[in-house]
């Protein structure tokens, strides 16, 4: 779920809190008006001089300038209409229609300028539900066991936000010369359907927005009847941006192929919904959000027009969610792969510049990651900006704005051969990316680490195993969280091994891997898995204790899809990838493998007393280590 900040408005104010107000000077910039203008026909080194009483927009450095014609809000047209959608999601028999808001200059009326457009779509717009934990499942209950039933949340007023549904980007972008256009989603606020939290129609309704900016779909001024609306101010060129759920919604329009989306730019976007409510098999909450699942979202979201929420609520929530999200086993099954983004991925292609954080433990890093590889090895363009605090958190305007003045505009400003990483550095302000030619770092190479027993305490971790490393156990208890056990010197209640401390810097980058193989007591266990960096300081800087984490079913060994039950005392080795990460772990540090069950702040809360015990021999740590294992086997020898 997103806060209130990353709803309406934060981008703008980031964006032109960090953007220069630079008055044209055209002796050094582009201007052009669009009468005759043939996208990528112009680049960054071009002078071509505009009519003096048409304001044009002015590209500097390879990008959109504030014009001062386009930047006083009082001249700006601002106007709502529907689209007319290809779907009937609440079942009255009639396509279903989205409410858009367009902002854009008023030359688009005057001079007769056509511009592209910067389009943000959402399900939060018109007012969310409530995060109050009564209305989010009980975690409290052992594992495999009928969770007790959670409250119905209060419904949600719908509210009538006309002509204006966002703030959000206007101020960044009208002045620079594209409209912004935003859009509300299936079932939230003035749109017509239900919401689906990831199902097709979300992917649709914003293809027929943009389908709508190229003449493609109908717009109307009403959501039933009214008269035809064009977009005869469009050039048909559409970029996608947004946070959290609306950082999903590009990919999910890309997803679709639509002719006009040229480029997205998401942050912190969920492309899984199995990744985000469950973990490899495991039913995990996001971070932030104990005991939340997909039905909880659909009601945190249903804004919509309350005489179809009835309908709404018995074909989606108590329809297909109750039988598709399985809180039971956790398992993958059709309902997920449905609303997995990586299953359409081949869809995709529109330009795209990704953006998260890998201390974002509520959207998880492996969400950017995976589609972001998936991108490349597809040849789509791709670069992705990595920062390193929490959810949210968009790129500098400059990149962004090189972004989309090369995809809208047609501007050949060489975006392509910039870096295709972009790293804030630890203790470094977001707006000073570190550029690396890719991520993971092309020098990071696999290096495995062995646990060397008395995990109780602190264990030695080393490159080198030791094959007589014998048996270590745990017994759960959830009443310990994460931040305890790292910092006791020793607790029944997890295994931690470390190596020593490090003679110089190591950088990790990439996904680190664990095999762990391990025998429990009873047929079902939590298993949880941190990465930190010792000694954990109390207070310190999220980075300065914890690396990443990972959570696993041990039930799921053989597939994601069937859970096989735990015979006590038989052992099973599980492997599974901990969150993608970027990080210099300083000198004098020891980088420490937590092994627990249990994790409070994310999975189930069984009773205490499951006991995990760890075959050491065959349990490992895989890093990816920049300089690769000469490098880490001399800091640590």
């Amino acid at each position: 779920m997103a806060s209130d900040a990353d709803i309406d408005g934060t981008l703008m104010t980031r964006s032109v809190h960090h953007a220069p107000v630079c008055a044209p000077v055209l002796s050094v910039a582009i201007a052009f008006a669009f009468t005759g203008f043939v996208p990528g026909s112009l680049t960054a080194q071009s002078t071509a001089g505009p009519s003096p009483s048409r304001a044009v927009p002015v590209f500097e450095d390879g990008q959109a300038q504030v014009v001062s014609a386009f930047a006083d809000p009082t001249g700006w047209l601002r106007h709502d209409l529907w689209v007319e959608t290809e779907f009937d999601s609440d079942g009255d028999g009639a396509p279903d229609r989205v409410h858009v808001a367009v902002t854009r200059q008023a030359q688009t009326d005057t001079e007769g300028l056509q511009v592209p457009v910067v389009y943000e779509t959402s399900p939060y717009y018109s007012g969310v539900g409530t995060t109050d934990a009564q209305y989010f499942w009980n975690v409290r209950h052992e594992l495999g066991a009928v969770p007790p039933e959670r409250g119905e949340m209060p419904d949600i007023p719908q509210q009538s936000r006309r002509p204006i549904i966002s703030n959000s980007h206007v101020g960044a972008w009208v002045p620079r010369g594209f409209a912004v256009v935003h859009s509300e989603s299936p079932g939230t606020g003035l749109s017509q359907g239900c919401p689906t939290v990831g199902g097709i129609n979300e992917s649709l309704a914003p293809k027929a927005v943009i389908d709508w900016l190229n003449g493609r779909a109908r717009g109307f001024s009403a959501p039933v009847g009214g008269e035809q609306v064009e977009a005869y101010w469009a050039t048909g060129d559409v970029g996608m941006t947004g946070t959290s759920y609306n950082g999903t919604l590009p990919l999910a329009a890309a997803t679709t192929g639509v002719e006009g989306l040229k480029a997205i730019i998401p942050i912190a976007p969920n492309t899984s919904y199995y990744h985000y409510y469950r973990s490899n098999g495991l039913v995990r909450s996001p971070g932030g959000y104990l005991g939340e699942d997909v039905d909880v979202l659909y009601d945190f979201i249903n804004s919509g027009d309350p005489e179809r929420r009835p309908y709404c609520d018995a074909t989606v929530r108590d329809g297909e969610m109750a039988a598709g999200q399985d809180r039971l086993t956790g398992d993958y099954n059709d309902f997920w792969a449905g609303r997995d983004y990586l299953n359409a991925i081949d869809g995709v292609q529109a330009a795209t510049l990704m953006a998260h954080g890998f201390n974002d433990w509520n959207v998880m890093p492996e969400h950017s990651y995976r589609i972001s590889q998936a991108l490349k090895d597809r040849g789509v363009p791709t670069q992705i900006y990595y920062h390193q605090s929490g959810h949210g958190g968009p790129p500098p305007l400059e990149l962004m704005n090189r972004w989309f003045t090369r995809y809208l505009f047609g501007i050949e400003n060489g975006v392509e051969d910039d870096p295709r990483a972009w790293i804030v550095r630890e203790g470094v302000e977001g707006n000073d990316p570190s550029p690396y030619p890719d991520f993971p770092h092309p020098e990071a190479t696999p290096v495995r680490l062995h646990p060397q027993g008395g995990g109780n305490g602190v264990g030695r971790l080393d490159v080198s195993p030791r094959g007589d490393a014998g048996m270590d156990a745990l017994t759960d208890d959830v009443s310990n969280d994460g931040a305890m056990l790292a910092s006791a010197s020793s607790s029944i209640n997890r295994l931690l091994y470390a190596t020593t401390e490090l003679s110089g810097p190591v950088h990790l980058s990439g996904v680190a891997t664990v095999t762990i193989r391990l025998a429990v007591n009873r047929s079902a266990a939590n298993l949880s898995v941190w990465l930190v960096s010792l000694p954990w300081t109390e207070g310190a800087a999220i980075t300065d204790n914890l690396i990443t984490r990972g959570w696993a079913d041990p039930q799921n060994t053989e597939s994601l899809r069937e859970s096989a039950p735990l015979v006590p005392g038989e052992f099973r080795e599980v492997t599974f990838d901990l969150q993608p990460d970027d990080q210099v772990i300083p000198a004098g540090q020891r980088i420490g493998l937590m092994i627990f069950s249990s994790d409070p702040e994310f999975t189930l809360w069984p009773s205490p007393g499951t006991e995990l015990t760890i075959d050491l021999s065959e349990t490992s740590l895989t890093l990816p280590v920049v300089g690769g294992v000469e490098s880490l086997g001399r800091l640590i020898s």
